[in-house]
């Protein structure tokens, strides 16, 4: 299944950890290139550019739109819910429109852990993702 992981910068190093583990399941993991220089330092650039003004990157380097490309290309989402900013199983607003994007796509919905109740769009969330994997890749079928 081609799959687009989505989740926060933040967790760059997990997500292409993740992206390993479904190569192995046989699936085909799909997320920007800058995210792998990102989780290994070598995006300088980037990396110094998302903390001083993440936006301006965004419109740079056409970001949101390379997602939502990348998303109408795949069969799946996969999105990478960890905890952030004190939220548990945080889903912010990048990552809400790529879950939207999937869904109004007609792409299956995978959320990697429970959707995080603490943010005011719990109700969007559950009324889109399809399957809650609770951290074990092998459910996405």
């Amino acid at each position: 299944m081609k799959i687009t992981i989505c989740g926060s910068v933040k967790f760059a190093k997990k997500l292409v950890e993740i992206h390993s583990k479904l190569k192995e399941l046989g699936h085909e993991p799909m997320m920007h290139e800058d995210m792998f220089g990102i989780a290994d330092g070598t995006a300088s650039e980037l990396i110094d550019g998302i903390s001083l003004n993440h936006a301006e990157i965004k419109r740079k380097h056409n970001f949101i739109r390379w997602w939502h490309d990348c998303i109408k290309s795949g069969d799946a989402i996969l999105v990478c819910n960890f905890d952030k900013n004190g939220v548990s199983n945080y889903v912010g607003g990048n990552t809400l429109m790529e879950i939207g994007f999937a869904h109004v796509n007609d792409k299956k919905v995978f959320l990697l852990n429970p959707v995080p109740k603490q943010v005011p769009y719990v109700d969007e969330i559950e009324a889109m993702v399809d399957v809650v994997i609770n951290g074990d890749l092998s459910k996405i079928k």
